[in-house]
């Protein structure tokens, strides 16, 4: 699965999410990704709880289509603190 399919996945369904994907390892290394998602749906939740509204979207491919994949949550207020 391509990282541009990934991030229009989540985008559609974590609405107004900003969402990056690279290759985690490598450039051309499409089965291990590295995903960045900044949302207000974040607002509240534990890590934990971030990191499965992710996981639930890509439910489908993480056995068939993805091996490996890194994520990090922000809500807009912590992107924000963070630069």
């Amino acid at each position: 699965m391509r990282p541009e399919e990934v991030q229009t996945l989540l985008e559609r369904e974590l609405p107004g999410a900003t969402v990056t994907v690279t290759s985690a390892r490598h450039p051309g290394d499409e089965d291990h990704l590295a995903i960045t998602v900044t949302s207000s749906v974040f607002e509240g939740a534990s890590l934990v709880d971030r990191h499965q509204l992710v996981f639930d979207v890509l439910e489908e491919y993480l056995t068939t289509d993805i091996h490996a994949v890194e994520v990090r949550t922000y809500t807009p207020d912590e992107l924000d603190e963070s630069t």
